[in-house]
């Protein structure tokens, strides 16, 4: 199990030893995978697309949506070893094993589960709520009718995919004075004409993402996925300032949260 010295949360680390069937979706090329532990993964790989960023944002939100009590399946690290490639008779899937060794990010694979259909389903208004205010807060821009990240599995919604989030780390550039931004993309979020009251939900959220819990979920973070390819030089640095800006995101005003309700009464 993955215990960062900093952090009472802790993660399990399964070994990945069989590559199954890749799900050629989205830009990360995610595959599921037959563990160690004798379960089944959906691997998000570092070697894919936007690399170990795509993964800090999987970890860090998705830990986020549990914390809030969101219905989020089972994050794990997974430990990949390169030479799996060798059982793999496509190149580019050899390619990618490769150059994706050490600790990749998986979550519970759920079989059975389909794609959320809003034609057909319609969550309880605290629920859309709380989804509503979760991916306003991590500025998650894949939650719309398009592609919508959420399974119905055993008639329980589960959200999926956050690697689209936290985009202010793809460039860090006055990211605590951006970290007080609105939201203007949660206009698309495919739950918002479920909502109820924001404002109020918005206490709740807030409430159950204490400063302490937003520090544990920054602490998982593995060492050797920072630094690179960011502003910082030290491992600390950069972990510090993922705990600033999702802090001070927290700070009132929430403007998040007013361009969450201005988009919703512009659906009504």
């Amino acid at each position: 199990m993955f215990r960062p010295a900093t952090s009472e949360m802790i993660l399990r680390t399964v070994k990945a030893t069989r590559y199954v069937t890749p799900l050629r979706e989205g830009g990360s090329l995610p595959a599921i995978i037959e563990a160690d532990d004798d379960g089944m993964y959906v691997l998000k790989f570092r070697g894919a697309g936007q690399g170990v960023k795509a993964l800090i944002a999987e970890l860090v939100a998705g830990e986020i949506a549990r914390s809030c009590e969101l219905p989020v399946p089972e994050i794990v690290f997974v430990e990949l070893d390169p030479e799996l490639a060798r059982t793999e008779p496509d190149p580019e899937i050899q390619d990618l094993i490769r150059s994706s060794g050490g600790i990749n990010i998986g979550m519970d694979y759920l079989p059975g589960s389909v794609t959320f259909d809003p034609v057909a389903e319609q969550p309880e208004a605290d629920l859309a709520s709380a989804i509503v205010w979760f991916d306003a807060y991590v500025t998650n821009v894949d939650r719309t009718p398009r592609n919508s990240n959420m399974l119905m599995w055993h008639r329980r919604l589960q959200l999926i995919d956050h690697g689209s989030s936290l985009y202010f780390h793809h460039g860090w550039i006055n990211y605590l004075e951006r970290s007080g931004d609105p939201f203007p993309l949660i206009k698309d979020h495919v739950l918002l004409r479920f909502a109820g009251s924001l404002r109020q939900i918005d206490e709740k959220m807030t409430a159950l993402l204490r400063p302490d819990k937003i520090e544990s979920i920054v602490a998982l973070i593995p060492d050797d996925w920072l630094v690179r390819e960011s502003p910082f030089t030290e491992v600390k640095q950069h972990r510090e300032a993922y705990v600033e800006y999702l802090s001070n995101r927290l700070s009132p005003p929430h403007l998040f949260v007013e361009e969450a309700i201005r988009a919703r009464s512009l659906q009504l």
